[in-house]
């Protein structure tokens, strides 16, 4: 489909695989829209039943590329905003599909590679990677529409803990606080991701899809009201950064 992005079917179940070879599996805005055109690319498929997502063999993704060229700085500003609202549309686009969607996580979920899991339906995570989520050491709030899911799942205590103290989740921790579904053997995530995707395509399609969408109804009702200005906050937090960082090198 695309350099980054592979699609391979067998029956009534797709993998898409996501895979940079480079920066363990890090997000730039080339791998984002990549990733948007695969989620749409499954909305008007009729004989898709599940989806399983995986990224690159070493790491599911290292979250956001800190390295990758900052293409706003040559746009307009209604532009740049746009742009930086594309995490939150490859999400909402990954949330709203029909088909079951499944995260087969390894390695390493960062930043916005958690933000991207929580998006999907299920998660199974190998017993040795970890979930991290380390924005407000950056200074940066957390985008994506990242914060409505994280409570959904894991409360609100919970998810301070989880966004604020900037530790690592091991994969246990994970299931005992309902962020992940199955732990799997060390490279077995996708395999373990098969069999849920199996069951699920040995049923019919129409009350599946119905079940799933009245459960994201009943659960997201106020999710797009309660993130709706995130990646705004994230200009504003940019600017908070920038302004520390100069103040920094202007006192040494």
């Amino acid at each position: 489909m695309s350099k980054s992005v592979t699609i391979t079917r067998s029956g009534h179940i797709a993998i898409v695989k996501f895979d940079r070879k480079e920066r363990l599996n890090a997000f730039d805005h080339a791998l984002v829209a990549e990733m948007i055109e695969a989620g749409k690319s499954f909305q008007d498929d009729f004989e898709t039943r599940a989806i399983i997502v995986t990224g690159a063999d070493n790491a599911f993704s290292s979250g956001a590329d800190l390295k990758a060229r900052d293409y706003t700085k040559d746009m307009s500003p209604v532009e740049a905003r746009h742009m930086r609202s594309a995490g939150v549309r490859l999400c909402r686009i990954w949330e709203d599909l029909p088909q079951v969607t499944i995260a087969a996580i390894n390695g390493l979920a960062v930043g916005a590679g958690v933000a991207f899991a929580i998006a999907l339906d299920w998660r199974v995570m190998d017993n040795d990677a970890y979930f991290f989520v380390p924005e407000v050491r950056h200074g940066w709030n957390i985008q994506w529409g990242t914060m409505p899911r994280l409570v959904s799942l894991v409360g609100p205590a919970r998810a301070k803990q989880a966004s604020l103290l900037c530790e690592r989740m091991t994969a246990a921790e994970a299931l005992d606080w309902g962020l992940v579904d199955r732990v799997s053997e060390p490279q077995q995530a996708v395999a373990g991701a098969m069999k849920l995707a199996e069951r699920i395509a040995e049923f019919d399609p129409v009350p599946v899809r119905m079940i799933k969408e009245a459960i994201n109804a009943a659960a997201g009702a106020n999710f797009r009201a309660a993130s709706f200005g995130d990646a705004d906050q994230n200009i504003l937090s940019g600017f908070y950064a920038d302004m520390r960082a100069k103040k920094e090198t202007e006192g040494s």
